[in-house]
């Protein structure tokens, strides 16, 4: 019995390390201004349709006296398109989700080192450039153009430049926002159109250290999202539940596209490629910087996923890169869950086994009297 809890005590040690949650990490968010620049909030509308995923984002932020501010963000593959999004199509989400509340080419940059510049694009006051590479190249790219990179800032580069080598980097122009009289702080509706097997949103480049994440996520989608395979299959509404493993993120609101939506949003600048059979979800996150260490996935059956940022985009759904590393490789698709119970019950046969052998085989067969009794009557 004793050399039996031995062997249990590490098997479960391995249990609980194969189902833990990755632990926390310093946040230092990509959002890479000039030091002296707060990310206000972020608002996001993810779209996706047919293999096609259509993401409009804004980032406000604070700092009246920036003149040099940008943000760099991972992406999942290289644009088809870069262009300006929706005037009023955040107001507008807003106002929905809310029922309570009322290009031209830019000048080229040279790359650092061996970084690839794929794309170079500007949106209103926004210079845009898609770059890849490895992260160290990424790193002397950002640096040798002018963005404040601080030490989480690039301990967090080099993380999700493991999961893609694709990245979109953004620099405001504050003259060009004067020009055309904008107020500095306010952002700019960057549209950009990809080919992606499943909508994918990172959101750990939004954990500033210190700051509370502050974001609004709308989904476009087929199907209504959920929060676990057991609701979407019940039917049970995930409005008013938390996201697992993400305190203070939220399925606020959700709804079958109205009407009038679909002509207001379908109608605004760039935006006549929204589906007027989708469904719309309301994601609200509000979490302090160091909680947010997690990106996000929808899979095509509409259920949302979490995973430790720098995974690969991809993978968050699929799971492949949440297996340990220490692990064989294994073909594409493989759940981890069903990799963990491989390794768990393979644990358990092998203790099985050793078990057994150090006791030498089975025991023998000892006879009840009875039995003798009638094995001597019979001889008789």
């Amino acid at each position: 019995m004793i050399r039996k809890k031995r062997f249990i005590i590490p098997v479960l040690i391995l249990i609980l390390f194969l189902i833990q949650a990755p632990s926390a990490f310093a946040c230092g968010g990509l959002v890479a201004p000039d030091g002296d620049v707060r990310l206000q909030r972020a608002s996001t509308l993810i779209a996706w349709h047919n293999g096609i995923e259509h993401y409009l984002t804004s980032f406000a932020y604070q700092g009246t006296q920036a003149k040099n501010v940008g943000w760099i963000v991972p992406l999942p593959t290289v644009p088809d398109k870069i262009e300006a999004g929706g005037a009023w199509t955040f107001q507008r989400l807003s106002i929905e989700s809310h029922p309570q509340q009322f290009g031209i080419d830019a000048p080229r940059v040279a790359a650092a080192n061996s970084a690839q510049v794929l794309q170079q694009v500007q949106v209103e006051a926004l210079n845009v450039t898609v770059v890849k590479g490895s992260g160290q190249e990424i790193l002397s790219w950002a640096g040798q153009n002018g963005f404040f990179l601080d030490d989480d800032t690039r301990a967090h580069l080099l993380a999700y430049a493991q999961g893609s080598p694709i990245f979109m980097a953004a620099k405001y122009d504050t003259q060009a926002a004067q020009a055309r009289n904008q107020l500095q702080g306010d952002g700019v509706p960057l549209l950009i159109t990809m080919k992606t097997a499943h909508p994918w949103v990172p959101l750990e480049v939004l954990a500033l250290d210190g700051q509370q994440v502050q974001a609004d996520l709308y989904f476009l989608t087929d199907m209504p999202l959920n929060t676990s395979d057991i609701n979407t299959k019940i039917g049970q509404s995930a409005v008013g539940s938390e996201i697992p493993g993400a305190k203070n993120f939220t399925v606020a609101f959700q709804e079958k596209m109205t009407n009038q939506l679909f002509k207001d949003l379908s109608s605004d600048r760039n935006m006549n490629w929204v589906q007027q059979n989708s469904w719309l979800t309301y994601l609200s996150l509000d979490a302090p910087s160091e909680t947010v260490t997690y990106d996000l996935g929808v899979s095509n059956d509409g259920v949302i996923h979490l995973a430790p940022f720098g995974t690969k985009p991809m993978a968050v759904v699929d799971g492949v890169d949440a297996v340990p590393h220490w692990l064989p490789s294994l073909p594409l698709n493989t759940p981890e869950l069903v990799v963990g119970l491989l390794v768990i019950f393979a644990v358990i046969f092998l203790t099985w086994r050793v078990i057994r052998r150090r006791r030498g085989g089975p025991t023998k067969k000892v006879l009840s009297p009875s039995a003798v009794e009638v094995c001597e009557r019979a001889r008789l």
